[in-house]
């Protein structure tokens, strides 16, 4: 497992079910509001500080997905996109990336045909009991509540590089 994970340089992530816990609250003309988790956010810190890429593939288009990609200053996202795949394979072409020097963290039905082909399929913990099937590592925590940055930590620690990384992204962030 660990020969697996230590090639890892790009982590591609769904959103809804693992940045979020999947609910979505409507309000009237369109209005539409997800709780994000700040933690998760603070693993695209640490993911970045480490030199590894990352990417969002959503199933399911939303702005508040978009403003909060754009946020995190997260370039590749796909918003909307049910089949995986496409985006996948051009995420692989553009960083040059074979499928076992990606992780994919999803929760459902639609992100298990990307898990079947990267190098290291994540579940949350909320996930449907299919996809864990197809994940070689499932988070303690559930999608919105930390589970993108526990992925990202655990796959530094198993690379052996996760206290480095914080101790360097500490000393960056005490400098500024």
């Amino acid at each position: 497992m660990t020969k697996k994970i230590n090639k890892v340089k790009m982590v591609i992530s769904d959103v809804d079910g693992v940045w979020t816990d999947g609910a979505i609250y409507k309000g009237g003309n369109g209005l539409e509001l997800k709780k994000f988790c700040v933690t998760d956010g603070a693993g695209v810190a640490i993911l970045r500080q480490a030199g590894l890429k990352l990417a969002l593939i959503s199933g399911r288009f939303s702005e508040a997905t978009a403003e909060r990609a754009s946020e995190l200053k997260i370039e590749d996202l796909y918003n909307g996109t049910l089949n995986k795949i496409p985006p996948y394979n051009e995420l692989k072409v553009k960083y040059n990336l074979s499928d076992d020097e990606i992780a994919y963290v999803g929760d459902d039905l639609i992100d298990i045909p990307v898990m079947n082909l990267v190098g290291v399929p994540i579940a949350t913990d909320n996930a449907s009991s299919l996809c864990k099937a197809a994940a070689l590592y499932v988070t303690k925590n559930s999608g919105g509540n930390g589970a993108f940055r526990e992925a990202v930590e655990w796959i530094l620690s198993k690379q052996g590089v996760l206290e480095k990384t914080l101790e360097e992204l500490r000393v960056k962030v005490q400098g500024q």
